[in-house]
């Protein structure tokens, strides 16, 4: 019977510089919200789109306020709110259309169900959803990460990825999208776990030049006083 290797293990057997990242970091924590629905998860995608987290995060919650009783707003709810009220939650004008083009493709069934999405493979989920107004491929592999779980989902195009694998990989340049391909083919089929390990290692680095920022400056002996 064949023996099935943790994600970990084989990340570990394959690359030993990620073997090395994994023994600094310690075991992923990556758990998916897979409670979300499709249009709550792509609807605060979009929210966050631009923005530092803290103000998607005020901009959200003056929107959900606008629908009292619900935890989040379902697609007709959205759509029969006025768009001046959505306005003034804090949206854009470019924003607000994506939100009402993901409502009203919920609704009509060309954005799939979560259950929908258990029969799909990731390429033909993203092709799918990038239909949508303000969608992405980027914003679709965070949902197939943080919403669905899907174990082998590398995006390139995210900052906080290349430039973990610049800083892990001892890279002076940013790694291009096709290197990062390139070199993820070693990860397969846990591509997901490896991003994750290169989000920390991205999370690690900016801390410690907090820390250093943060020190008092020592004076040498060359330096002028006065």
């Amino acid at each position: 019977m064949r023996t099935v290797s943790s994600p970990t293990s084989h990340l570990s057997k394959v690359d030993p510089v990620m073997c090395r990242l994994i023994g600094e970091i310690g075991p992923c924590s990556l758990r998916p919200n897979v409670r979300s629905s499709p249009f709550e998860s792509l609807a605060r995608a979009i929210a966050y789109q631009q923005l530092h987290g803290k103000a998607a995060e005020s901009i959200l919650k003056r929107f959900i306020a606008l629908f009292p009783g619900r935890r989040f707003p379902r697609p007709e709810d959205l759509l029969a709110m006025k768009v001046s009220a959505i306005r003034n939650a804090g949206f854009s004008r470019p924003k607000i259309l994506a939100l009402r083009d993901l409502a009203t493709k919920v609704l009509d069934g060309r954005v799939p169900t979560n259950r929908m999405m258990k029969r799909l493979e990731d390429e033909a989920i993203i092709e799918q959803l990038i239909d949508v107004r303000g969608i992405g491929r980027w914003t679709v592999e965070m949902m197939l990460i943080f919403q669905l779980g899907r174990p082998d989902v590398l995006p390139v195009d995210d900052y906080g990825v290349r430039n973990g694998f610049r800083i892990a990989y001892g890279r002076r340049l940013l790694p291009t999208a096709r290197t990062m391909l390139r070199y993820g083919e070693r990860w397969k089929p846990y591509r997901t776990i490896a991003s994750w390990y290169l989000w920390r290692a991205a999370d690690r680095e900016k801390q410690r030049q907090k820390q250093s920022d943060g020190r008092p400056k020592q004076t040498t002996r060359f330096q002028r006083s006065g």
